[in-house]
């Protein structure tokens, strides 16, 4: 209706009754009002001449769209591997250096995570995408979260399997264990959304240009799962892989690397995270545990 129009936020409105039915309009202002998109949408736009903000937009559907088809098979394939032992992989290294390539197929993930997100890191992700370095920096959360879900791409789809299966759950203990395994990917999927879910996605690089606005970050997390720990999204990552059907060397071996990566990764994370919020951090790091399950008080 034009009263729907008229509510409806930025990135709406060029979904009128003449443009789309009126179903997927509201459809459109609700997805609106979740937090992600209300603080993208709360970011004040640039006036930019209309040949520059075409040849944008289209970059950061472009870029968009690469970024969450991407996202989406990393994931696919994160869940399907953990849940088949780490047997998908279509490497074929002979043994013994399948174990070596395998080694550094882990190994690849977290340091390429790690650096990228260092002042350098961030200079090499501005660069990474098309155009000029202030698009490229616009699309940095973006690009960061294509490199991320290309990486766990080829842990999963590069490895070499052994064809060794220790143990494989059946009849009751399939279900227990695919329970386990469900809540452990529902859990990380809840600690993503209160950590930001549009820097977790790499929603907010490309929509940020598409609308020609400055990125905004969310505030440092506190809710939600933040709550109870600092670092809920490293305990669900971990808990990921130790919560599946099938149990071969190959499990073990990147569940334990895996594992170490999110037990030691979080140190560095925290340097930034200090330097970035100061007083506020130091506070919250106080009074809230590294990893619990138990919520911290008010």
């Amino acid at each position: 209706t034009p009263l729907a129009a008229r509510r409806a936020p930025p990135i709406c409105r060029c979904m009128t009754d003449a443009a789309a039915p009126p179903r997927a309009a509201a459809l459109l202002a609700r997805l609106a009002r979740l937090d992600p998109l209300k603080r993208i949408l709360a970011a004040e736009t640039a006036d930019r001449p209309p040949v520059q903000a075409r040849r944008e937009r289209r970059l950061a559907l472009l870029w968009g769209a690469l970024c969450h088809g991407t996202f989406g098979l990393a994931a696919l394939s994160m869940l399907l591997g953990l849940g088949a032992g780490m047997q998908l992989g279509l490497g074929v290294v002979p043994q013994p250096w399948a174990w070596a390539a395998n080694a550094l197929l882990l190994a690849q993930f977290p340091l390429g995570h790690s650096i990228l997100l260092t002042r350098g890191g961030n200079r090499v992700l501005a660069r990474l995408a098309p155009g000029d370095e202030a698009t490229g920096r616009t699309l940095a959360t973006s690009t960061y979260a294509l490199i991320a879900s290309l990486q766990l791409i080829a842990l999963f789809w590069l490895w070499t399997p052994s064809g060794v299966v220790w143990w494989q759950a059946s009849g009751g203990w399939l279900a227990l264990v695919l329970a386990a395994y469900a809540a452990a990917w529902a859990f990380l999927a809840k600690a993503s959304w209160d950590a930001g879910a549009e820097v977790q996605s790499g929603l907010l690089g490309w929509l940020s240009l598409y609308r020609g606005a400055r990125p905004a970050f969310p505030p440092m997390p506190t809710r939600g799962t933040f709550r109870a720990m600092r670092h809920p999204i490293y305990l669900a990552f971990a808990l990921v892989t130790w919560a599946v059907p099938v149990w071969t060397p190959d499990q073990l071996f990147a569940a334990a690397a895996l594992t170490a990566y999110c037990a030691l990764g979080p140190r560095l994370k925290e340097r930034r995270l200090d330097r970035l919020f100061g007083d506020a951090w130091r506070a919250y790091r106080a009074k809230t545990p590294f990893w619990s399950l138990r919520p911290s008080p008010r």
